[in-house]
């Protein structure tokens, strides 16, 4: 997706509700090493309406969007092998993981792409780097970026192992309170009417949102998290049944942006459960009979144990 203009592009702190979907985007934009998020929903709960709003809310970036059909030469690019043997030099014809580098890739209905292309993106994600070989020839270009998919699962879910390389899920349904319901139709409707004067009434809700995020991004190379909240990050882990260490590793992260977030540079025990709420239920054992959802009270028990063994604020801090 080519920069355009941006200014009536519906304001991201106009969208009502879906707390969750807008924090987890957020969380991101403060620390984009957190590996992306996955939002999945039926149509019509602003999945896409709350991506493309972000470069209206983060100026410098960009959406890059890989489309249903993309090709890995489309998505990776690809060597002129034929310039190569005629010259003796590789020439590199970037593709879209290039332009997203700084900025955000976008891919709408993710279950629907092919499986190597999803696997070419999740991997360029998580090692910041794309490369590119052709007949004995490679090329290797910087390839950082925001990765955020979306999806309907009645379309099709995406395999388990591809699942799991999203560090954050995010499940959005049709808001169901009232009050929220009307004020999506006005918004919506004044919008359509005049998107100009509409924008204009959002400006100092978005840049209070904008310097919200800029000083979170200051602070998180700051925020520590204690040893025993460490343990406790493992500890949840294995009693949700999770696979491997990215579930730790991603507790961990998210944890720490939440506390960048709030504006704190020390890791809190709500913070951890926070952030669990994003990396864990797509991670959990499941048999047929479960919904996908976390037990809440299993987590209260975690805590709850942990309460008396909680550190003092002043005990010794790890990373």
């Amino acid at each position: 997706m080519q920069r355009k203009k941006i200014d009536n592009v519906y304001p991201f702190t106009a969208i009502v509700g879906q707390e969750k979907m807008k924090e987890a985007i957020v969380l991101n934009l403060i620390n984009p090493a957190l590996g992306g998020v996955l939002i999945r929903g039926q149509k019509g709960t602003a999945k896409t309406t709350v991506v493309r709003a972000i470069p209206n809310l983060m100026r410098k970036l960009k959406i890059v969007e890989i489309p249903a059909n993309a090709t890995e030469d489309r998505v990776a690019g690809t060597i002129n092998i034929e310039a190569a043997l005629k010259d003796g030099e590789k020439k590199f014809e970037p593709g879209l993981l290039k332009e997203a580098d700084g900025n955000i890739l976008y891919v709408d209905e993710v279950n629907l792409l092919d499986d190597h292309i999803v696997d070419l993106l999740l991997d360029a994600a998580a090692t910041g780097r794309n490369t590119v070989e052709r007949e004995g020839i490679s090329c290797t270009h910087a390839s950082k970026f925001i990765l955020i998919g979306s999806m309907n699962p009645e379309e099709g879910n995406l395999r388990p192992q591809l699942l799991d390389r999203f560090v954050m899920v995010v499940d959005v349904t049709a808001e169901e309170d009232v009050d929220k319901r009307i004020q999506i139709v006005k918004n919506r409707l004044a919008y359509e009417q005049d998107a100009s004067v509409f924008c204009k009434r959002f400006e100092e809700r978005q840049a209070h949102l904008r310097t919200k995020i800029d000083k979170a991004r200051a602070l998180l190379p700051e925020v520590t998290m204690s040893r025993e909240l460490l343990r406790l990050s493992v500890e949840i882990c294995i009693a949700y049944g999770t696979d491997g260490h990215r579930a730790d590793i991603g507790i961990v992260k998210t944890a720490k942006t939440i506390a960048a977030y709030e504006g704190r540079k020390r890791v809190k025990k709500e913070d951890i459960s926070r952030a669990a709420q994003y990396v864990l239920p797509h991670r959990m054992h499941k048999n047929p009979l479960d919904n996908g959802q976390m037990n809440p009270e299993m987590m209260e028990q975690i805590l709850s144990r942990k309460g008396e063994k909680r550190e003092s604020e002043t005990s010794g801090e790890g990373d």
